[in-house]
């Protein structure tokens, strides 16, 4: 048989394999044949990956169908896979397909070699056998631009939900890389009681999403979060376009900054991962667009990552800082941290009676800080937060956020204003 080997580059190289790959698809094991029929099945599916992604069903999908289709049961599949445990680990996905099984597969039910020689879809780890792909608030999140580049072809995207949320999870390196306690009851972490974990876990997916494309130049290294590192960065604050600047800044020592829309019943104000690479992600969903909100959140979750609350099988939290701090120990503190962080120690204009807008600034101009974390503070721990709402920097870091800008609802900017 002569077979050609060579790159495949156009689509006329494309068909001309799989019509070689027919000519010696029944090759006996040992054979020149059968060493052509190696390398053609890892040529066409080089070729297939690059530019047909989506196109073709995965293996698995396909022998289910076709057993649908024909009526046969997993034990009618023990001729063509082996035993009855390799069909089942085939059908979970927990085994891959050899060429034998794929040979046979195709004399015998006659579904096509080149959907059997895809790759399967990865498996589901253990803490996500029971996901629900159709839970999962697809329509939101691809209006916030979590699919960008998946293509649907014609179709709902709520049709195509676990292949997005399978696109989605590829994009970040694979379901190892997913928080899979996002699934998991947790009395740990800062959460709303009414928190849709399916939405969390959809927010979480894009915001990983988010850092692996703006990833960081170098690697985070611990010993970088020093003090001197903390006073400098919310010294920054005094700066117009202080948000921007605390992003740059924190990506210089390997954090990435991540803002992104919060999804609904979520309540998130903001959220810290460590990535497979360990590299740290703070994710925030400038819930509320005031620079008060802004620096008091991204200190606290910088408090996570400092006191070393990221550590052993905890890869991440997520907070919703409305909520009191009394659900654990490491969010007290992560709490602390900030309040110590953004102003000095024995502040206390919040205990006088009488204050005026003069004094608050002259206070925040003599300790080097934005008066709005002056302000922010008087308001949370008064309660009142009518009293000096205009320096509080409404309106001043979203728009320092432009990719972020992407899903900012209605519902959040009203939230926003009722503040």
């Amino acid at each position: 048989m002569d077979v050609q080997l060579k790159l495949l580059k156009t689509k006329k190289d494309y068909n001309s394999a799989l019509a070689g790959l027919e000519q010696v698809f029944d090759a006996p094991e040992g054979t020149p044949e059968a060493d052509q029929l190696d390398v053609l099945v890892l040529l066409i599916k080089q070729f297939e990956d690059e530019h047909y992604p989506i196109d073709l069903p995965d293996p698995v999908q396909a022998i289910k169908f076709r057993m649908e289709q024909a009526g046969l049961m997993q034990k009618d599949l023990i001729p063509y896979i082996g035993s009855r445990s390799k069909v089942s680990e085939i059908l979970s996905g927990k085994r891959e397909l050899t060429l034998a099984m794929i040979r046979s597969l195709n004399q015998h039910l006659g579904i096509p070699a080149e959907v059997l020689i895809r790759e399967s879809q990865e498996p589901l780890p253990t803490a996500l056998e029971d996901l629900d792909f159709s839970r999962f608030p697809v329509r939101e999140m691809e209006k916030k631009g979590a699919f960008r580049g998946f293509n649907v072809r014609g179709a709902k995207i709520e049709e195509k939900a676990e292949e997005a949320i399978r696109w989605l999870v590829g994009r970040i390196g694979g379901f190892s890389a997913v928080p899979q306690v996002a699934l998991r009851k947790n009395d740990v972490m800062r959460l709303n009681a009414k928190l849709d974990r399916y939405a969390l876990l959809g927010w979480s997916l894009q915001v990983l999403q988010e850092a692996s494309e703006n990833p960081a130049p170098v690697r985070f290294r611990p010993d970088s979060l020093t003090d001197k590192f903390i006073k400098t960065l919310v010294s920054l604050s005094v700066l117009d376009d202080s948000p921007r600047h605390a992003h740059d800044y924190l990506n210089k020592i390997g954090i990435v900054v991540v803002a992104l829309p919060h999804l609904a019943h979520t309540y998130l104000d903001g959220a810290i991962f460590i990535t497979e690479g360990k590299r740290p992600v703070i994710a925030l969903t400038l819930r509320y667009d005031r620079l008060d909100n802004f620096w008091f959140v991204l200190l606290h979750e910088i408090g996570h990552l400092k006191l070393g609350h990221l550590a052993g099988d905890t890869s991440w939290i997520a907070d919703d800082l409305e909520l009191p701090n009394t659900y654990s120990e490491q969010e007290r503190e992560a709490d602390h941290f900030a309040v110590q962080a953004l102003l000095p120690e024995d502040f206390d204009l919040n205990t006088r009676e009488r204050l005026s807008t003069k004094e608050v600034l002259q206070y925040a101009s003599a300790h080097g800080v934005h008066p709005a974390l002056v302000a922010g503070r008087i308001q949370h721990v008064k309660k009142d937060f009518r009293t000096f709402a205009n320096l509080v920097g409404r309106g001043e870091v979203r728009k320092h956020f432009p990719a972020a800008g992407r899903g900012w609802s209605s519902a959040i900017l009203k939230e926003d204003d009722n503040a």
